[in-house]
């Protein structure tokens, strides 16, 4: 049975980076980032990266067929029993696609979403920080694709929270404080759950 956390959060929340952290301090813990499976698709040069690129180097989301079927082929060949993917859901559509294919699956669960929050002056400051530091250069890092990306993202927030905590498996990880301190909370509630 695989076990399947989901880690959201606004553009600049560090989600990817509080995942990576984790899943590199434990051997059984496989992460994926959709964002990293989507410009991989892009550099690949495939017909598949080419129509994933028309979405998301406008700040646009990825065809909902793309993004499940990117998805289930990730969780289905994870090396690990946990997994763990950020950066989705991101609409109400992703998130009821996920969900439709999650009651039908048996080998897979998913156990809980973890929310990492910032404020929108904080993920911009750390979006067009980031856009300004060499070492890492994406094209979806200006004003006017991340304004649209926290749009995107805030749009279908609540409704998202709301189903998760229906469901009872929505957490909230303050994302302003200190990497250490945001991956260990998090750390600590995968370990609780596995």
């Amino acid at each position: 049975m695989k076990k399947l956390f989901l880690i959201i959060g606004a553009p600049g929340s560090g989600k990817t980076t509080d995942a990576e952290l984790i899943a590199q301090k434990h051997s059984y813990i496989t992460h994926y980032s959709t964002g990293d499976m989507f410009r991989a698709e892009i550099a690949s040069g495939s017909e598949r990266g080419a129509i994933i690129d028309s979405f998301v180097s406008k700040g646009n989301l990825v065809p909902i067929e793309i993004a499940i079927e990117t998805i289930i082929i990730a969780i289905k060949n994870a090396p690990n029993d946990v997994v763990i993917i950020d950066g989705y859901p991101r609409s109400d559509e992703q998130m009821n696609a996920l969900d439709k294919y999650l009651e039908q699956e048996v080998e897979v669960s998913l156990i809980n979403v973890i929310e990492v929050t910032v404020s929108k002056e904080v993920a911009c400051q750390r979006v067009l920080g980031r856009a300004a530091d060499a070492k890492i250069v994406r094209s979806d890092d200006n004003v006017e694709i991340f304004n649209n990306r926290m749009k995107l993202y805030t749009d279908p927030l609540k409704s998202i929270q709301a189903f998760y905590t229906s469901k009872n498996i929505l957490t909230k990880v303050n994302g302003e404080r200190t990497i250490e301190v945001i991956v260990n909370e998090i750390d600590e509630l995968i370990q609780s759950k596995i």
